[in-house]
């Protein structure tokens, strides 16, 4: 039997996890145009905020069901009844002021696409409209937050976003791809 040699990845995936390789391998990265899609990780990187992106990541599928499959018009009609029952769901990172921030993003989410039409459009208008792509060596080289980044988010914390720092708003765009972050030896570099 011939053993094939592994593919070289970015460092964050361990090979022992298989559903962190595959987000790794088939989504990190990737550019999202699609609205929901979009609101989804904003959703999931909002909720990650001082936590580990695989616990997250693990939680995503519970995500998906108590949040109304990630559509921000459902999510913005949610009511503090809603929010008591989130806060006893122990599939989701229960904590209320992410939750409520989730629903009030979903209000300034749905402002957004009324204003430019897509929230595509808004977002991706911060990176000239295409990915930026980077040429990280290492992992310790990638940074934790950008000038672009600290720019969405002040726009976003202007429009009355919540939860959703610089910080955070770089994992989002490493996430939905308007950078690409792989490092130049993994395999995804030259994909995405």
């Amino acid at each position: 039997m011939i053993q094939l040699k592994p593919k070289p990845r970015c460092p964050w995936p361990t090979v022992t996890d298989e559903l962190y390789v595959a987000y790794h391998d088939t989504e990190w990265g990737v550019p999202v145009y699609d609205d929901r899609k979009i609101f989804e990780f904003l959703v999931l990187e909002s909720a990650q905020a001082g936590l580990s992106w695989r616990t997250v990541l693990y939680k995503r599928e519970n995500y998906r069901k108590a949040f109304a499959g990630f559509d921000p018009r459902k999510v913005a009609k949610f009511t503090q009844k809603n929010v008591k029952k989130l806060l006893l769901n122990a599939g989701i990172i229960r904590n209320r002021l992410k939750i409520e921030s989730t629903i009030n993003n979903a209000h300034r989410f749905l402002e957004i696409q009324k204003e430019f039409g897509t929230f595509a459009k808004y977002i991706w208008s911060f990176v000239g409209g295409k990915p930026i792509k980077n040429r990280w060596k290492g992992i310790k080289d990638l940074p934790v937050m950008t000038p672009q980044a600290e720019t969405l988010a002040k726009d976003l914390k202007k429009r009355g976003f919540k939860f959703l720092g610089p910080t955070v708003i770089y994992a989002h765009m490493q996430a939905t791809g308007m950078v690409n972050d792989h490092t130049v030896d993994c395999f995804r570099y030259h994909e995405v």
